[in-house]
């Protein structure tokens, strides 16, 4: 049984706990059922594909709402901050192209024997 430490006063029965929140689920969608009976299997097989396909679709809009407001969190940088980054990028590649190119052609030299 595992068990964890609660507010460091507390101990809690992890097991304990799910099953209290499994018979709470238990017994809730037995009183959904009670209410919603259907007497038709066919509507019931209808019913639980529409179900599938609205689970899938609810989720997958969970999920861009979810994005949606991820991405809106993030602080974008403005057009000077972005314009700064791109020259800065720009002038080490050149600088970097233009060392590996010297350190070459040194090597090349020296090999040559000039």
């Amino acid at each position: 049984m595992a068990k964890v430490v609660k507010d460091t006063r507390e101990t809690i029965d992890v097991d304990l706990e799910l099953s209290k929140i499994e018979s709470k689920k238990k017994s809730t969608s037995k009183k959904k059922d009670s209410k919603t009976k259907k007497t038709a299997s066919s509507k019931n097989s209808k019913q639980k594909k529409k179900t599938k396909t609205t689970k899938k679709h609810s989720k997958i809009i969970t999920f861009l709402k979810e994005v949606k407001s991820e991405v809106s969190k993030v602080k974008w940088p403005s057009k000077k901050d972005m314009v700064k980054y791109s020259a800065a990028t720009i002038v080490f590649v050149i600088f970097f192209a233009l060392f590996f190119y010297i350190i070459d052609l040194i090597i090349a030299l020296l090999k040559a024997g000039v």
